[in-house]
């Protein structure tokens, strides 16, 4: 995964056992911890390996939700890739 930058993810798994995406923690410039919940988010996973629009090459294992998150105020779209064999997350914006 070429742009996207490793995060800790908090996430719910369903009865179904589906995995929900709930809230992120990334590192800013200053090397703070910064803390997001996911207000919306869509799940994009299984479609097979290709290189996604912001060019990150994804199996049919990755695990892929575009998310909102609110940022100072302003809503932001940015994508979560989960790879579960090596059980690590990333993101991209």
């Amino acid at each position: 995964m070429h742009n996207a930058i490793p995060i800790d993810v908090i996430c719910m798994h369903s009865k179904d056992g589906d995995m929900v995406p709930l809230r992120i923690r990334v590192l800013d410039e200053e090397g703070l911890y910064q803390s997001f919940n996911i207000k919306e988010y869509r799940e994009l996973s299984h479609q097979g390996t290709h290189t996604r629009p912001d060019d990150v090459y994804v199996t049919n294992e990755t695990l892929i939700f575009e998310c909102k998150i609110n940022v100072f105020g302003k809503t932001k779209l940015i994508c979560l890739y989960y790879e579960p064999n090596r059980i690590v997350w990333k993101m991209t914006s």
